[in-house]
């Protein structure tokens, strides 16, 4: 099975770990692979991006600005994405049994009908449609900000164009049963239940930095971890405050570390916001970019004067050697989809604490694997002080072979990439037969909204080139208006 995979920008986070670890996932399964995305920078990307165990393809990025003079994100990223399906549809060898897109919808019917009638011309034959798979990791709409009457006005059209854009999709999915339930109530026109599919997590334990590892031990520092990207959505400012409320004169400290891009403005400012209160509430602390040149003088025993240490964009070796060495991991977020975080830390035998909303909920059992409490800096301190000041060591590695065990039971790279597996052939199974004469085939398959879709936009196309008319209306604009009433009937019903 040829699958490509339609991804925004393939840089380091919880989402583009899913799909490289989804892509990697099937190609072990035998499929063929191929992931286009609108921006990758080789030096920034998941080790399976850089040393190419991965094939991709990056476009869109010199077309368009990723925002224009600071705003307008989500037209630029929708109008990357549509350049890149150009680029795949134009250039590229179309004969793809499925597509996995995620995050953004917006392209999935311009593939849907793209890809179907590019047939190949070596294909005489026919064959079966395209599949293509839609994961929301939460719906877009959620994730905007409305801050005044004017933001809500201009989301109002990529609203309904989410919604419409979605429902096109041949298979729908989710990461969470939190997020299965906030899509069906976002999305009530869509009567489908999306398939819940669990990111995995991979075992990655052997290629930590065990230099790093050993320096942190021998150090005799009880380590708080946190790991997120650097955007305020993380809420990253509650662990800062559970850690300054610690009175204990045992050596410890806080390390803040994730994903963090200088081109992108959020990842810059926030990281200056969490410095100023670092500032504020008298906690020392320090930001390392390259963490190899700093271990010794950073871990020494007779200097423990930073209280919290943030490290950007760390490497893989040594981000799995701090997940090893610390004593429980601080997980922020709060309705957080699902947080691949909380099962990296997990696996690595390090227990949770973690907010009681989203998918926590379903990763992490309070008490067994790690803890839940509400998002205050009163409760999380408790548990921090328990964790850091008072559990023994045997404690804790009880609870960190329940949280081990618990991931591999239920959250394995194999599992997830099987489950895909399964979705697509599903639906490829059940898919009628196309080639490249059977153009009134496709027609019939063309539902009533995607047809009013089709002649509200052709008639839009005619009036930007030639204008409205304001005497009597005349058949094509009655057409139109039916159009356009037929588009917002079916839409809703």
């Amino acid at each position: 099975m040829r699958v490509a995979f339609i991804h925004p920008d393939l840089g380091i986070g919880g989402a583009e770990r899913l799909v490289v670890d989804a892509a990697v996932g099937l190609q072990n399964l035998g499929h063929e692979v191929t992931i286009y995305t609108s921006r990758c920078d080789r030096t920034h990307c998941f080790d399976e991006i850089s040393d190419g165990t991965l094939r991709v393809y990056v476009r869109g990025d010199k077309f368009v600005p990723r925002t224009i003079f600071g705003r307008f994100a989500v037209l630029c990223a929708i109008l990357r994405q549509i350049v890149l399906c150009f680029y795949l549809l134009l250039y590229k060898n179309c004969d793809f049994d499925a597509v996995f897109v995620d995050q953004l919808s917006f392209c999935v019917p311009l593939l849907k009908f793209g890809l179907d009638w590019r047939v190949p011309q070596s294909r005489a034959s026919p064959k079966k449609r395209t599949k293509i798979l839609f994961y929301c990791h939460f719906p877009d709409k959620l994730l905007a900000h409305r801050t005044s009457l004017l933001k809500r006005i201009y989301r109002i059209p990529f609203d309904a164009a989410e919604s419409l854009s979605t429902s096109a999709a041949d298979v729908l999915a989710v990461n969470s049963r939190f997020t299965q339930g906030v899509f069906r109530r976002e999305f009530p026109s869509i009567s489908r239940v999306p398939k819940v599919i669990y990111p995995c997590v991979a075992d990655i334990s052997d290629s930590g930095d065990e230099n790093l590892y050993k320096i942190i031990i021998s150090s005799g520092r009880r380590i708080a971890l946190s790991i997120n990207r650097f955007e305020r959505k993380k809420g990253i400012e509650l662990a800062v405050r559970a850690y300054a409320s610690l009175q204990n004169s045992t050596p410890s400290a806080l390390f803040i570390a994730g994903g963090y891009d200088v081109a992108v403005r959020e990842n810059v400012e926030y990281l200056s916001e969490l410095r100023r209160l670092c500032d504020e509430i008298s906690l020392t602390h320090v930001t390392i970019t390259d963490l190899d040149q700093h271990i010794s003088r950073l871990f020494d025993t007779q200097d423990n004067s930073q209280k919290v240490i943030f490290l950007p964009s760390i490497s893989t070796r040594a981000r799995t050697a701090l997940v090893r060495a610390a004593r429980v991991l601080l997980y922020t977020p709060e309705n957080e989809h699902f947080g691949i975080v909380p099962l990296e830390s997990m696996l690595q035998r390090t227990p949770v604490l973690a907010t009681t909303s989203g998918g926590p909920l379903e990763t992490v059992a309070d008490g067994k694997t790690g803890w839940l409490r509400s998002a205050t800096t009163r409760d999380w301190s408790r548990v921090l002080a328990e964790v850091l000041f008072a559990i023994s060591e045997q404690e804790l590695e009880i609870m960190g072979e329940r949280a081990r065990t618990s991931v591999l039971e239920r959250f394995t790279r194999e599992r997830m990439a099987q489950d895909i597996e399964l979705c697509f052939t599903e639906a490829i199974a059940l898919s009628p037969m196309v080639n490249e004469s059977s153009v009134p085939a496709l027609l019939r398959e063309v539902n009533k909204r995607d047809a009013a879709w089709l002649v509200f936009l052709g008639w839009a196309v005619y009036y930007c080139k030639f204008g409205f008319s304001l005497s009597v209306p005349k058949t094509h604009e009655i057409v139109l208006g039916v159009a356009i009433v037929l588009v917002v009937y079916y839409s809703l019903f």
